[in-house]
């Protein structure tokens, strides 16, 4: 979520029905005292985890690695890796729950956010864009999943270095339709994402549309390009599509596919 004038974290930990001191583990590198307007915030959901001695629960969000959830929480990608033995890393799928073990930095912001304050809360460190490496020749001039458009948020680092998913805006109403054939692995809400499809391709691709309104598919179903699977959900700035796509696990580019 985004700070908005007058916000403090109590208040955001109010409204989202979540325990403050969560919602203080699980943004390490957020000082209470120093909210910004338009600063973002990753709000826990229901089924996610703080405890103080670890391990985190934690629910794989568009855009993530190891990597990156390591540098979020201060700790080490290998030891994430060790605390969920069933899981590539390299296959790492949107709304997945996993371990993150606490480490270093990390313990130390959650000890001090179980007192309540922190003298100097930590930096996050800064995201560079993952190399996705070379895309499968199937993935070229794939539609794009909407007819009508705006970038309204490019793919890539924000100011300050967090990896975003891109952001399409277009009118109410629309619906946003699969990019190439594939099986949909999940079609229901998530927190913050709102109603939110995942489709698996061949060659290892994935797509994941958010902020919808209603699926329009069912997991299990398969789907063909073109096929709508949602309807584009409303929000304060108007009708907003999130929309990313995955290599092995790794988020890339949508530019880099759709024609």
């Amino acid at each position: 979520m985004t700070i908005q004038r007058g916000d403090t974290l109590g208040e955001i930990a109010r409204r989202a029905d979540v325990p403050l001191v969560r919602l203080q583990r699980f943004n390490p590198g957020v000082d209470a005292r120093r909210l910004a307007v338009g600063q973002r915030l990753l709000v826990p959901g229901r089924d996610e985890r703080a405890p103080s001695g670890g391990p985190y629960r934690y629910r794989v969000r568009p855009g993530d690695t190891y990597s990156a959830i390591a540098r979020r929480f201060g700790g080490r990608a290998d030891r994430i890796q060790a605390a969920n033995p069933g899981i590539v890393p390299t296959d790492l799928k949107v709304g997945q729950l996993i371990q993150v073990p606490l480490g270093g930095r990390q313990a130390s912001v959650a000890r001090k956010a179980s007192g309540g304050s922190s003298r100097a809360a930590a930096r996050p460190a800064r995201r560079t864009l993952p190399d996705p490496g070379d895309l499968p020749t199937s993935a070229r001039n794939w539609p794009w999943p909407l007819d009508d458009y705006r970038v309204a948020r490019p793919f890539g680092t924000d100011g300050r270095g967090t990896l975003q998913p891109m952001l399409l805006a277009t009118r109410p109403g629309n619906r946003a339709r699969a990019v190439a054939d594939g099986e949909v692995r999940f079609a229901d809400s998530m927190r913050q994402l709102g109603q939110v499809v995942i489709v698996h391709h061949a060659d290892n691709l994935q797509s994941v549309y958010a902020l919808c309104r209603k699926p329009l598919v069912a997991s299990g179903d398969r789907v063909k390009r073109g096929t709508p699977v949602c309807e584009v959900g409303r929000q304060e700035d108007g009708p907003r599509l999130l929309f990313d796509m995955r290599h092995g696990g790794k988020p890339i580019d949508p530019a880099r596919v759709l024609r």
